[in-house]
């Protein structure tokens, strides 16, 4: 019983000595841990940040590139016929869309569908102005058709994607 008490004597000390030990070395590099990861996010925020406003400026430059008032001054000929503008300006939306996509990795999910929806809705204007058939196949009447409807709408889904692109873009800006 004596050699029991001898050996608990020397070991339970050296146990205690080896938990403090344990207990404080982890908390130790439980704290180094923390702090190697809030580096790393830092520093991913500062190469981040200049990506993500790069594609804000992508994705404003892309609505106002399909607005109607920038397609009609970029696309409308002089020997175009009214469905030859309509199908210019439709291809053309599409096409503007399909090259900024890769923008969608850079901003959240709801600001690409409100871009997604300004993008429909544009195509739908284009569509449903020229299927009304007011304008005899004359460009300019079509044009100038096209262009009372945008003037009549209280706010185009153009000017409201714009609108949120810039405000995502202002979190960022005042993190």
């Amino acid at each position: 019983m004596t050699t029991v008490l001898e050996i608990l004597k020397y070991v339970l000390p050296s146990l205690i000595v080896f938990g403090t030990a344990y207990s404080l070395i982890k908390k130790f590099l439980d704290g180094q841990y923390q702090m190697k990861a809030l580096e790393l996010k830092a520093n991913y925020s500062k190469e981040a940040i200049p990506l993500k406003l790069q594609a804000y400026e992508r994705l404003i430059l892309l609505c106002e590139r399909v607005s109607i008032p920038q397609l009609l001054l970029r696309l409308k000929g002089k020997e175009m016929s009214a469905r030859d503008l309509k199908n210019a300006m439709v291809i053309s939306v599409q096409k503007e869309f399909e090259h900024n996509m890769a923008q969608q990795l850079y901003c959240s999910g709801q600001l690409w569908d409100i871009i997604s929806l300004a993008k429909n809705d544009t195509i739908a204007l284009i569509t449903n102005s020229y299927d009304e058939g007011v304008h005899n196949d004359n460009p300019s009447e079509y044009a100038k058709q096209l262009m009372q409807k945008v003037r009549q709408m209280p706010k185009s889904s153009i000017g409201l994607a714009i609108q949120a692109v810039k405000e995502e873009a202002k979190i960022i800006l005042d993190m």
